[in-house]
């Protein structure tokens, strides 16, 4: 589904992300770990066209995402609280993303009954602003709002950052069954090691921009991620 091509982006005489050759197939939950400044959130921007690579390229589903756009209605995104409209009601900013992936208002308010436990009645019927939500429940909207419209590759920045544990749980479970169940290709990043082993059948490691670990999860993953990050 994905694949990345000798991708590398320098800034200067400093090169923040080099990676040779990594194949990402459709239905695959992947996870990405590594320390602060290792190159993950560069990667997913990478994948999402919102940098350019300094060399080499990426491909989802055999088109290459800097050359053209024919990728975007498959594919679908939450990096961080930027990706909101903050002047727009929660309802407000669904029913725009439905529209720019071509749902109606009773598609999108048929995919919105099914999170209803993930919002925990604190997202919808507020009459707030996406702006005035808390960080967590900013981005539960923004989790969401990324499932509108049927994609076929979900890529989530650190999606479990400032959420409760309940809603952390309920999260895992949404994962778990979009990549079992739908056959979506989800890649999650995140620090909490114990979170992304559970969601993910593989795990990649990045240290100063290039690829030192790619695990098949097991039981021993969560382990040998520990005891490498230990040192």
């Amino acid at each position: 589904m994905i694949a990345i091509y000798d991708i590398s982006k320098t800034y200067g005489s400093n090169t923040v992300l080099k990676i040779g050759k990594l194949d990402i197939p459709k239905g695959q939950s992947f996870g990405l770990v590594g320390n602060n400044g290792a190159g993950k959130t560069t990667l997913f921007s990478l994948l999402l066209d919102l940098i350019q690579p300094s060399s080499g390229y990426i491909k989802n589903n055999g088109i290459k995402v800097h050359e053209s756009e024919e990728w975007k209605p498959f594919t679908s995104s939450f990096i961080d609280e930027s990706f909101l409209i903050g002047y727009l009601t929660a309802e407000e900013y669904f029913y725009f993303i439905g529209e720019l992936r071509g749902q109606n208002k009773s598609d999108v308010d048929q995919l919105l009954s099914q999170f209803e436990d993930f919002f925990h009645g604190e997202i919808l019927n507020q009459k707030k602003y996406l702006r005035d939500l808390s960080k967590g429940n900013q981005k539960k909207a923004g989790i969401v709002a990324s499932f509108i419209g049927n994609p076929e590759v979900i890529i989530l920045d650190e999606p479990f950052a400032n959420l409760d544990p309940t809603t952390q749980i309920r999260l895992k479970g949404i994962i778990k069954k979009l990549a079992e169940d739908q056959n979506v290709t989800v890649l999650v990043s995140s620090h909490d090691l114990m979170h992304v082993t559970e969601v993910s059948d593989r795990i990649v490691v990045l240290n100063k921009g290039e690829v030192v670990k790619d695990i098949e999860t097991s039981e021993e993953t969560l382990k040998e991620l520990e005891m490498f990050f230990a040192g």
